[in-house]
């Protein structure tokens, strides 16, 4: 019995001469999967790690969508593009694309590119190792059994990046893309006017722009909106002489 104790109480005294280079490493960790978060701002992200904007040349714009594929309102946007003779990149979930693989194909069919966004749209600050990397690859998998090609870029939900969806994103061989401009196209008072003027004051040659082909994770009906500018978006960038396409196509023709 005496033995025993004596055992019990050195482990104790190890354990807590080790609890502080326990607490570090803790540390370490949780800031190894928090501090790719710190991308979200744009001024930082411009400064030290530019090619997460998409990293398209000088006279080109890369044209991006969230969150579809949508059955009510994607295939406006595939008529709008259509019309106007553009190709896009669209970053869609998982939970979406399973819904609807018919679209999916629709959209890779017509010569648009297909990226991973996630499953679903939860923060990935919220999801563990294992879980972010059986969320992409779910994705990653579908992706590619539904388009035929595999996936090559990642957008995280809410431009929010971690250390482990950067771990999940190289070993499934995607590259993380955020964007330069937004159109807060997702909000109850966006306009199609609001849309385009919040884009364009942030657009130049060298931009990714983002929209929402779908309002599943927005206010109801806010996609309208996004269509609405669309047009008017793309008759700008003609105007400015910039060409507009997906990113893998920008990209590679910048390089």
């Amino acid at each position: 019995m005496t033995g025993r104790v004596e055992v019990t109480g050195a482990w104790a005294g190890r354990l807590r001469r080790a609890a502080p280079a326990l607490r570090t490493v803790a540390a370490t960790l949780a800031a190894a999967q928090a501090a790719p978060a710190l991308t979200a701002l744009p001024g930082l992200r411009g400064c030290c790690l530019p090619g997460l904007n998409g990293g398209v040349g000088a006279g080109r714009v890369a044209l991006t969508f969230d969150d579809g594929p949508d059955p009510e309102s994607t295939p406006w946007f595939l008529a709008v593009l259509a019309e106007h003779s553009v190709r896009a990149t669209f970053f869609v979930l998982g939970s979406m694309l399973d819904r609807s693989p018919h679209l999916g194909r629709r959209i890779a069919d017509a010569g648009h590119e297909v990226a991973v966004h996630g499953w679903d749209h939860r923060n990935l600050l919220l999801r563990g190792p294992v879980a972010t990397w059986r969320e992409l690859a779910r994705t990653h998998e579908l992706v590619t059994r539904v388009t035929g090609r595999e996936p090559r870029f990642f957008r995280p939900p809410y431009g929010v990046l971690t250390g482990s969806a950067l771990f999940a994103a190289r070993r499934l061989d995607l590259r993380p893309v955020l964007w330069t401009c937004w159109g807060r196209d997702w909000t109850r008072t966006a306009t199609s006017a609001t849309v385009y003027d919040t884009v364009r004051a942030g657009l130049g040659p060298g931009g990714t722009i983002l929209l929402h082909d779908s309002d599943c994770t927005s206010a109801p009906g806010a996609w309208r909106s996004s269509l609405g500018a669309l047009p008017r978006l793309l008759a700008e960038c003609r105007r400015q002489g910039w060409s507009v396409g997906p990113l893998g196509e920008q990209r590679a023709a910048a390089r």
